[in-house]
């Protein structure tokens, strides 16, 4: 009984210790880094590219390197509040002035308060706000929740399949296990002809997050509320705060946000040395969290 108990305990820390093998394994297969990619490359990150690929390396390699492309093409650390503002004038995706009880960013998504038709003002919104709910993460949380209500929803503010599917490739491809949860709450009937189709760009891992909560049915209200606090959640999405969108307001908290932003990736005026070579010094953990 002891000797079984001793190699639990073994193989627990043998998983432990494959996976610090591993990250280490691809931070040398990565080779020397530099500048925003040096910052990037945290430890936390290269597991959570790792985690994303079952820990293979080479696969972990391959999606990571072509995250950083895509970061030194899309350069989503320099998007500012006032080139999307107006993609947000009606609170159609907003970062939540409440965490979930895991102490995880919320983003709202009202699919029915579509605004706009270009589809890639829309994903830099939606890029925007990620990487905004990534800076507001409290310290030692990597991921962020997603709540997404219908109230409104119908075909003619439905995106297209080809937006969802960008979108969904951008968050599955280049911000691998940021999404915990995401709650679809009470989608009408309508919405499940779309789902059928964008249900097959969902990887296994992600289409698992997602949840759908239906009002008669409760055990999917109550998964929902296991997650949240009903004090927080909007009535409209079944809890007991009042949901109001103040776009002046939010956008005077993310002009603040973009102020972090800027001095978090060395990109204020008064810190002209960000982005220096490869002899920076791997970062301090305090930078690690929230820019990975």
């Amino acid at each position: 009984m002891f000797r079984r108990k001793n190699n639990s305990s073994h193989d627990n820390e043998s998983i432990e210790l494959q996976h610090e093998r591993k990250t280490n394994e691809l931070k040398a297969s990565l080779g020397p880094l530099s500048g925003r990619s040096l910052q990037y490359c945290s430890d936390a990150c290269l597991k959570r590219y790792l985690e994303a690929r079952n820990w293979n390396v080479d696969k972990s390699k391959k999606m990571l390197e072509e995250t950083l492309r895509w970061r030194s093409s899309y350069k989503p650390e320099e998007i500012r509040w006032h080139e999307v503002a107006v993609e947000g004038e009606t609170g159609k995706v907003y970062r939540a002035n409440f965490h979930d009880r895991q102490g995880r960013s919320v983003l709202i998504l009202r699919p029915g308060m579509q605004n706009t038709t270009s589809l890639d003002n829309n994903i830099k919104h939606l890029v925007y706000l990620i990487e905004n709910a990534i800076l507001n993460l409290p310290e030692g949380q990597e991921q962020m929740a997603w709540l997404i209500d219908f109230t409104g929803w119908s075909l003619s503010t439905n995106v297209p399949i080809k937006s969802a599917r960008d979108t969904i490739s951008i968050l599955q491809n280049h911000y691998p296990e940021r999404l915990a949860i995401a709650f679809l709450y009470n989608p009408p009937r309508l919405f499940e002809a779309f789902w059928k189709v964008v249900k097959y760009f969902l990887d296994p891992k992600t289409f698992q997050k997602v949840k759908f909560v239906y009002l008669k049915n409760e055990d999917s209200v109550e998964l929902m509320r296991s997650y949240f606090d009903v004090d927080n959640l909007p009535t409209e999405l079944g809890g007991k705060a009042t949901l109001q969108y103040d776009h002046e307001e939010f956008s005077r908290q993310m002009a603040q946000d973009d102020v972090k932003t800027a001095k978090l990736w060395g990109l204020d005026k008064h810190q002209s040395n960000g982005c220096a070579g490869a002899e920076v010094a791997p970062e301090p953990e305090s930078l690690a969290t929230p820019v990975i």
